[in-house]
């Protein structure tokens, strides 16, 4: 069993696909994702990169790949364990989405926070229903009708 998980414990896992303009991934969101995990927020189980160039074509970085040691170096802290939960062919429907000239992170983390809370949920033979993240826009418009009235 990778380190740190538990089929009994573990809490919800998500999937983020975050897009970059340009194909150089700097270290800027690492403190980030590092405090996250250092917290107990989350707990990074995958972490790779995707790159499209300009002609089309599409490089896919690893952390464990360390032909990009540019990328390897500024994130090889953030995560202890690789858990492929994404195949090749996620990663490539990533890309097809991709601009040419453009990279993204997929980052796959274990929402910590809401272990417990999932392990109750499933001794009590509960079930989620539904679960829905609200788009950020319909907040920020919703915080500003709370500002006019």
């Amino acid at each position: 069993m990778p380190h740190g998980l538990n089929a009994d414990t573990v809490g919800p896992v998500d999937v983020a696909v975050v897009a970059f303009q340009g194909s150089r991934f700097d270290g800027n969101i690492v403190p980030a994702l590092q405090e996250l995990q250092q917290n107990g927020t989350v707990h990074v189980l995958d972490l790779t990169f995707v790159r499209k160039d300009a002609d089309g074509s599409v490089v896919i970085v690893e952390l464990s790949d360390t032909s990009d040691t540019e990328v390897a170096d500024a994130f090889q802290h953030v995560t202890d364990v690789q858990f492929d939960l994404l195949s090749d062919a996620d990663l490539r429907a990533v890309t097809d989405d991709l601009t040419p000239g453009s990279s993204a992170m997929i980052v796959v983390w274990e929402n910590t926070w809401a272990a417990q809370l999932s392990a109750a949920l499933r001794r009590s033979k509960g079930e989620i229903m539904m679960l829905e993240r609200i788009p950020r826009k319909a907040v920020l418009a919703a915080i500003a009708a709370l500002d006019t009235t």
